[in-house]
């Protein structure tokens, strides 16, 4: 591994946008040359996308330029895998080809990776926008618009204790693929123990948590991007919301709890889970696909009624429950 980092861009059928990527990236990695390459993932566009890597590849000439044409359209989450198993450099870092990320993002990455050897995982913090109406979209369980409520920076935090925090307060930001760099090594074991990583909308999270349990974390105080909200692929399928909430959600906490998180830790996550699905959701998937919606349900129940009890044995054992994280005990 020569390079320090690969920095990758998995598309399809948005030429526009991956050379409007391109064209900052050429601006923001200036200096950074021989500490990265670039990797971009063409999920076999119909448009002229190949056109728009190969004169990014010529004026990029002085750089790692490496790119791959899927010979048929894999979808957006095997895409996304590709590029993290496609690198062979020590850090990994898979940006959306629409997400705006400030020029001064790649110096902070590449300086902290420099300092920390042993780092496993960076959270760059993040504002959110709506791609509709162009308001600002602030974090439900947070305040103000920086989607990463806790920052640590030193790269000494507890990163099991780091990532507990980041998930039970949102999902969403541990999800956000522009805002991750994984530690290479620990993203491919993570992505060997779950084959099926790619089936599932939010595996990021299990990624992420994967990598913050074998390692140190850092979450930056400071926003270094923006989230476009509103334009997911997963919220154009007709039944997302129905395997979000009943089926991915808590797939992701039990590939926690088998990578080393605490079971008390999970099925307060999955309760916590449980207590946010929308019953209008369900219903809804009912009258529109009973069978699937039962299918999809019946497991859940099963779940939430084993956390139940699991909890109620961590009460009566005096065992307990996490609290809530300070930033202070982060930062230790």
């Amino acid at each position: 591994m020569n390079k320090l980092l690969t920095i990758a861009i998995p598309t399809y059928n948005r030429a526009e946008l991956v050379d409007k990527q391109l064209a900052w990236l050429s601006l923001a990695i200036k200096g950074y040359e021989s500490e990265c390459e670039i990797f971009v993932s063409d999920n076999c566009s119909p448009d002229h996308t190949q056109y728009v890597i190969k004169k990014w590849q010529g004026i990029l000439s002085n750089i790692t330029f490496k790119s791959h044409r899927h010979a048929e359209n894999l979808g957006v989450m095997r895409n996304i895998i590709f590029c993290l198993n496609s690198a062979n450099t020590k850090y990994v870092w898979t940006i959306g080809d629409d997400d705006p990320i400030q020029n001064r993002a790649i110096p902070y990455v590449i300086n902290k990776l420099k300092k920390h050897e042993d780092l496993s995982l960076i959270f760059l913090n993040f504002s959110g926008r709506n791609k509709i109406t162009g308001e600002a979209i602030h974090p439900p369980t947070i305040v103000g618009n920086r989607w990463f409520d806790v920052d640590s920076e030193d790269g000494c935090g507890d990163g099991k204790a780091i990532f507990e925090h980041c998930f039970s307060k949102s999902v969403g930001a541990v999800i956000f693929l522009t805002a991750t760099i994984y530690r290479t090594n620990l993203v491919k074991q993570a992505l060997q123990r779950w084959p099926d990583a790619a089936s599932n909308w939010i595996s990021l999270a299990y990624l992420a948590g994967y990598c913050a349990a074998n390692g140190s974390v850092i979450v930056t105080k400071e926003t270094f991007l923006e989230c476009i909200v509103g334009v997911s692929y997963w919220q154009k399928e007709p039944k997302s919301a129905l395997l979000m909430q009943y089926k991915h959600i808590p797939e992701v906490i039990l590939q926690l709890e088998d990578s080393g998180y605490s079971k008390q830790f999970c099925r307060r996550m999955l309760l916590q889970n449980g207590k946010e699905v929308n019953l209008k959701v369900f219903f809804g998937a009912l009258r529109r696909w009973p069978m699937s919606a039962i299918k999809t349900v019946i497991p859940f129940l099963a779940l939430i009624g084993l956390s139940v009890v699991d909890v109620m044995y961590f009460k009566e054992a005096s065992i307990a429950e996490p609290t809530e994280v300070s930033t202070q005990q982060l930062q230790k």
